[in-house]
């Protein structure tokens, strides 16, 4: 009865699932490997405010710069990524020193509906978000390498010191030749020196008189002015008794 059961029925052969999975192909390109990270304990702004960060960084420079984010994302990011680095080293062969980050996207998982019980039977609902996490790295050329500046130690700043000592001799010798030849041309200007200089010294000597007329003039001391005045009121007091003298003399000549 089994037999009967089964004579419709028609199995698909082993070739044609094959084919089926030939005919899906990859979802990248030959130079290219991604990596998957499902249902991830994240919430999506938080995963993405660090893959922002790395998006469009070489592979190695990007894990160096996760290993020092304090962020919970930021290791399940660095293990996403290492994963496509080892499936383009491992599956398609590429050179994990080449490859660059050129996707990287955070979805949003499904949400874990969770109920804080609060005040007169009432509930305040609590959201935990997941994260799916998917990173594409492609193989480019080697990384730029930027040239260093060269590091001066002792021994370069003394040759360097010594390279220029004969360069700052050489302008000495000169000067020294040029402070001997100063000497004659000083005596030459000597001359008219001298004659420019009479004028002035015939000047100097007519300042004192300048001088001594001008302290002629100071105003006489406190003291002198004291006793000066004291004489001129003597003379005043002098000048009022005589007055008054000729007024009595003269009252008995108009009497008479």
């Amino acid at each position: 009865m089994s037999d009967d059961t089964n004579v419709g029925v028609h199995e698909r052969p082993k070739q044609h699932r094959e084919n089926r999975k030939k005919n899906r192909g990859r979802k990248v390109e030959d130079n290219q490997a991604q990596a998957v990270a499902k249902f991830i304990r994240v919430p999506p702004r938080k995963a993405r405010l660090v893959m922002d960060a790395v998006r469009g960084r070489y592979c190695t420079e990007a894990l160096a710069f996760l290993g020092f984010i304090p962020n919970r994302a930021a290791g399940y990011i660095s293990k996403v990524l290492t994963s496509a680095v080892a499936n383009a080293a491992n599956n398609h062969g590429l050179n994990p020193d080449h490859l660059r980050l050129i996707e990287a996207r955070v979805d949003e998982g499904p949400r874990m509906k969770r109920v804080q019980p609060r005040a007169q039977g009432r509930a305040y609902r609590i959201l935990k978000r997941t994260s799916h996490i998917t990173v594409i790295v492609e193989e480019v050329g080697p990384r730029p390498v930027k040239p260093r500046k060269p590091v001066v130690t002792r021994s370069r700043a003394q040759a360097a010191r010594d390279a220029k000592q004969p360069q700052a001799t050489a302008p000495k010798a000169v000067e020294a030749v040029k402070e001997e030849t100063v000497p004659v041309n000083a005596v030459e200007n000597t001359t008219p020196v001298v004659e420019s200089t009479a004028p002035v010294a015939a000047h100097a000597e007519t300042a004192p008189a300048e001088t001594v007329h001008e302290t002629t003039t100071e105003p006489i001391s406190p003291v002198v002015t004291g006793a000066a005045t004291e004489q001129t009121h003597e003379v005043n007091t002098e000048s009022t008794d005589t007055e008054t003298s000729t007024e009595k003399t003269v009252e008995p000549e108009t009497g008479a």
